[in-house]
């Protein structure tokens, strides 16, 4: 029997990676690869709407999104990251909760949107944290997910799988995302890709969406609750 607990595991490497991302992800918010999100949800969401960040690490994203004039609760499975976050990020309409996605501390259809930036792929069972996090959402809500592409680095952190060896990051393609989504209630809005250095943006016009998050970093979707 394989005595391999997941998120307990997930826990203790993220609790290792705060002080390396922390050195990060301000840079990935502002200038990076994830400094189309906050932009592209202010499209969508109401404003001085109630949003989860779910995966929020060191807080940077809820606290942009707070600034951006939502009311943010931002949670994550490490301690770490979550002391790092509420130490860095000082916003009246923030906060911070150390949380696993699996069991979220909020009442059914409770929020209005949520916010989940590469997290769903760092889960056992991504279906199940989706499920869970749909509990969440009102009906009529929104969400706003990123999932990696085929081209993102990150993906060797799940390769040891194909050894059998335990890991934890359950890649995904943005596509197989997609499906996952319809069949749990979710309608696309919206959405785009974000490419490495290379990529031709003006030669994506005439291919199709697959094609188009064939060649992404990162898919960022727009999703609408049924």
């Amino acid at each position: 029997m394989n005595s391999f607990k997941w998120h307990e595991e997930a826990e203790k490497q993220w609790d290792e990676r705060a002080n390396f991302w922390n050195q990060n992800s301000k840079e990935m918010w502002l200038n990076g690869s994830r400094k189309t999100i906050i932009p592209f949800i202010t499209q969508h969401f109401e404003k001085e709407s109630f949003v989860v960040d779910i995966g929020c690490g060191d807080g940077v994203g809820s606290f942009l999104l707070a600034q951006a004039g939502f009311h943010v609760t931002g949670v994550d499975l490490s301690k770490e990251m979550i002391e790092r976050a509420e130490k860095n990020n000082q916003q009246v309409n923030l906060s911070f909760q150390q949380a696993d996605i699996l069991s979220l501390p909020f009442q059914d259809e409770e929020i209005d949107g949520m916010m989940a930036i590469n997290s769903l792929e760092w889960t056992e069972v991504p279906a199940h944290a989706l499920k869970e996090a749909t509990r969440i959402v009102k009906s009529g809500g929104y969400a706003c997910v990123g999932i990696l592409g085929p081209t993102a680095g990150p993906r060797a952190n799940s390769y040891r799988r194909l050894y059998g060896e335990d890991v934890i990051c359950n890649t995904m393609m943005p596509w197989e995302f997609e499906k996952l989504a319809n069949e749990q209630g979710w309608s696309v809005i919206d959405g785009h890709g974000v490419y490495k250095k290379g990529v031709n943006e003006q030669q994506l016009g005439g291919l199709s969406t697959e094609l188009k998050q064939s060649l992404t970093f990162m898919w960022v979707f727009l999703l609408r609750k049924s």
